[in-house]
């Protein structure tokens, strides 16, 4: 009895292993931490430029330019990115630091690798940087799917660009929008790249990333495949637990109600067909 109550347990001891390991739950803590810290400025940086290229009033003259160099970081290889942010930051030489020594804003140089804080935000700085104007993008892709004579309309109904954007625009992005945040998710709770190639995790495990972690359980001298599968299958259940989040809290209530009425108009079509 004991045998077969040990066999039935077994295939779960190692979910209990990664969920009791404190190492997996910082990567996870730290993993959400800086996909907030980097996809709050990039939605919104996203949007503001949005609502600038699109607004026709304004006549702004190269457009083209300016989306190709905003879309530039995002196309550049992430091993060239961590080895371009790791020198500008470099200690205790460095342009970073070159620079705030000439402003007089600090007197020694400082060591951005070995902070918690400065770790984490370059980390989170340099997946805003790679990231928005790819999601900027998609946004200006969605405004040049809504019609326009809701925009001319609006304009001869006395409207300003900011009405225009936040009573007519900003509703009609709601598909697009959930479709950044659930990519801009999913990317964020697999990132791995930046931080392995930047700060290998570190300081302090303060850029272990959950892939980063998955990795080094596997890959990292360890070969602990089984844990691996484990934390893998575990973020995976994460995923589809706060994408069904997002996809309840960004639903269009309209169109659920106005499905709700046709189906009631169609019971009563039928009633009355019946009788």
């Amino acid at each position: 009895m004991k045998t077969s109550i040990h066999i039935l347990d077994e295939p779960f001891q190692n979910f209990q292993l990664i969920l009791n390991n404190p190492t997996f739950i910082k990567s996870l803590s730290n993993t959400l931490l800086i996909w907030f810290m980097n996809f709050i400025p990039q939605i919104s940086l996203a949007l503001l430029l949005t609502a600038w290229f699109t607004n026709s009033s304004l006549h702004i003259k190269g457009q083209g330019l300016f989306k190709v160099l905003i879309y530039m970081p995002n196309i550049i290889t992430a091993a060239t990115i961590a080895i371009l942010f790791y020198s500008l930051f470099g200690y205790p030489k460095g342009p970073v630091n070159d620079l705030l020594m000439k402003l007089g804003l600090t007197d020694v140089p400082f060591n951005f690798h070995l902070h918690l804080f400065s770790g984490r935000g370059i980390v989170a700085f340099i997946q805003f940087w790679m990231w928005y104007g790819h999601t900027m993008i998609v946004l200006i892709a969605g405004v040049l799917g809504i019609n326009p004579t809701l925009f001319e309309a609006a304009r001869i109904d006395g409207a300003s660009a900011t009405q225009i954007f936040f009573r007519i625009t900003l509703p009609r992005l709601r598909t697009i929008i959930l479709y950044s945040l659930v990519t801009s998710m999913i990317g964020g709770l697999q990132m791995f790249d930046i931080p392995k190639l930047f700060l290998l995790g570190g300081p302090d495990n303060a850029t272990l990333t959950t892939s980063l972690f998955i990795y080094n359980q596997a890959f990292s001298g360890s070969y602990l495949y089984n844990r691996a599968a484990a934390a893998s299958l575990i973020m995976f259940l994460i995923i589809v637990v706060l994408s069904s989040i997002l996809f309840y809290i960004l639903r269009d209530r309209d169109e659920i109600l106005l499905r709700k009425q046709i189906r009631v108009l169609e019971k009563a079509a039928k009633k009355e067909g019946q009788q």
